[in-house]
């Protein structure tokens, strides 16, 4: 395969692109490290990927919102044969700062991506990154892909809806095989360090209270960056076969199918680093839910997506990167 992979140099796409990499996969990787987090650790990332390229890996510092930057890649990526588009305005809190990021890159250069790919003569599926965010306030658990998604409680979350649809048309229009896949709370090292247990630990180490929202009373499905990995890599492995009279568009949940408590979140985190932490207790955030739980069936069914990383395996394993990383 020769994989398109944009936001390459973020938490998920340097990750992806490190394994299809090391499986013997060309990489074709675009980002325009912007500065919504330290651009430092995007770079320590993009550098890591570059290393490991050894040849098969190409990088192009493009904002995916720039048309004109990217149709310019349409010659060069003619025998690219999956485009994977990672790239995104994250956060819902952010979303409430800044709202016309969430648009430009969110809407506009899912669009723009959309667009190149449908041009390129040998692709074979357009994989992209949603979210459990989609799910809204939905109280039934586990969150289903079957279950309703048309109350977004946040402008992140109304973005990612928005990129299922305009996924669902293209595949309507151009018979273009898409794929979404709704990410339940990625963590792990070389995460984003606006994310629980990035923030957690640098607060721990710097004797700062960290933030708690809705007083602690919170779940989350923590998923594994090596287990979100494998379940994109077997989508990757396992194109549709298209049926005349289908529209060729899919969504599964990719999680850890085990939602766990905020508390418990944090308390492994203060295991791993050998010291307790300060607690500021905050009420419910705008634009937050109480609890995530991804139903994965449809995933292993149809991929043999099978998750094994547990918060009391991942965490440590994010401790100790993060010290390494840190130089701590």
């Amino acid at each position: 395969m020769k994989i398109l992979i944009t936001g390459v140099a973020g938490f998920i796409g340097s990750s992806l692109a490190m394994e299809l990499l090391a499986t013997g996969h060309e990489v074709v990787g675009i980002d325009n490290l912007n500065d919504y987090y330290d651009v430092n650790l995007k770079k320590a990332r993009l550098e890591r990927v570059s290393s490991a390229g050894k040849g098969a890996f190409v990088f192009h510092k493009i904002n995916i919102a720039d048309k004109e930057a990217m149709f310019g890649l349409e010659d060069s990526c003619r025998d690219v044969t999956h485009v994977v588009n990672l790239a995104a305005q994250p956060g819902v809190r952010y979303s409430l700062i800044n709202p016309f990021a969430y648009a430009e890159t969110n809407v506009m250069g899912f669009v723009v991506v959309a667009e190149l790919a449908r041009r390129l003569p040998k692709l074979e599926q357009f994989v992209y990154a949603s979210s459990s965010s989609v799910y809204g306030g939905n109280t039934k658990t586990p969150f289903s892909v079957d279950d309703p998604v048309e109350k977004p409680v946040s402008l992140y979350a109304a973005t990612k809806r928005s990129d299922e649809l305009i996924a669902h048309t293209y595949a309507h229009l151009y018979k273009m095989p898409c794929t979404g896949l709704r990410f339940f709370t990625v963590y792990g090292p070389w995460g984003r360090p606006d994310m629980a247990a990035y923030l957690f630990t640098s607060n721990i180490l710097a004797d700062k209270p960290i933030p708690v929202f809705n007083n602690g009373e919170m779940r989350r499905d923590f998923t594994y960056i090596d287990d979100i990995i494998a379940g994109i890599v077997g989508v990757l492995k396992n194109p549709m076969r298209l049926q005349p009279d289908q529209v060729p568009c899919r969504l599964y949940n990719i999680g850890n199918s085990q939602t766990e408590t905020l508390m418990d979140y944090i308390s492994e985190i203060e295991k791993a680093l050998g010291k307790g932490a300060v607690y500021n207790f905050l009420p419910m955030q705008a634009g937050d839910v109480y609890e995530t739980f991804a139903d994965i069936e449809a995933t292993k069914r149809d991929f043999g997506y099978a998750p094994t990383t547990t918060i009391q395996e991942g965490i440590p394993r994010f401790v100790e990167w993060y010290k390494e990383f840190h130089g701590v």
